[in-house]
């Protein structure tokens, strides 16, 4: 039994096949390379001052709040502040209601 005349479009699929799976294989690692956010709260001692700021992650730092925390807390560290903690990761659409918040920690770090 000849299978083209049964299935006319196999040809068709063999050539289409590679490109849908390396398609769908970029739809899944975009979200992955979206880019994500966090807010933390921060602080100096003498005198104690404290503040709350957002930050850009790297990718490799978007997984969860104790990756984050370790990205923020050695970006932080260089001008002497010191988490307090990490309050959320999140992605661009959180930024505009934290802006205000953040004042002059808003994407400083």
């Amino acid at each position: 039994m000849n299978s083209r005349a049964k299935f006319p479009n196999v040809g068709v699929m063999k050539k289409v096949l590679p490109y849908l799976v390396l398609g769908l294989s970029l739809g899944i690692a975009s979200p992955a390379a979206a880019e994500c956010y966090a807010d933390y709260k921060a602080k100096k001692d003498n005198p104690l001052r404290l503040h709350y700021g957002v930050v850009k992650l790297p990718d490799n730092a978007c997984s969860s709040r104790r990756d984050a925390a370790d990205a923020v807390s050695s970006r932080i560290g260089g001008d002497g502040w010191i988490l307090l903690n990490v309050l959320s990761v999140f992605d661009q659409s959180g930024l505009p209601e934290r802006k205000e918040s953040a004042g002059q920690y808003y994407l400083r770090y």
